[in-house]
């Protein structure tokens, strides 16, 4: 059930994200381009898994993806509010399908299921 909400949770922010990107009227080859991208984060993991974790739990936290939000408003910057609103999407939709923050003991062991 807790699970379920989750996932749920995951559809809420990224189709607000979504519906707000759509609001500005950016670019959607852009939004397509760099809707993956917080996704590099996992390269850390080729140092090791504990850098690997936190370097990828910090790309996938919405802690910084909101606060880049926060920052383009206060800088009134749209390449910022463009990345914040992509970032947030693409964690958004991690949630939905099931990817959560990872834990340091494995890649595949995170906050919401182990993939």
């Amino acid at each position: 059930m807790v699970k379920n909400f989750l996932h749920i949770e995951g559809l809420m922010v990224l189709l607000a994200m979504i519906y707000v990107y759509s609001l500005f009227e950016f670019s959607w080859w852009i939004f397509l381009l760099l809707i993956l991208s917080p996704d590099v984060s996992m390269l850390a993991y080729s140092i090791d898994e504990r850098v690997g974790a936190k370097v990828y739990n910090f790309f996938h936290t919405y802690t910084m993806s909101i606060f880049m939000i926060l920052l383009a408003v206060f800088l009134k910057s749209d390449a910022c509010m463009m990345i914040g609103l992509i970032w947030t999407a693409h964690i958004g939709m991690d949630r939905l399908f099931g990817y959560g923050l990872k834990y340091t003991s494995s890649f595949k062991a995170t906050h919401l299921q182990k993939v």
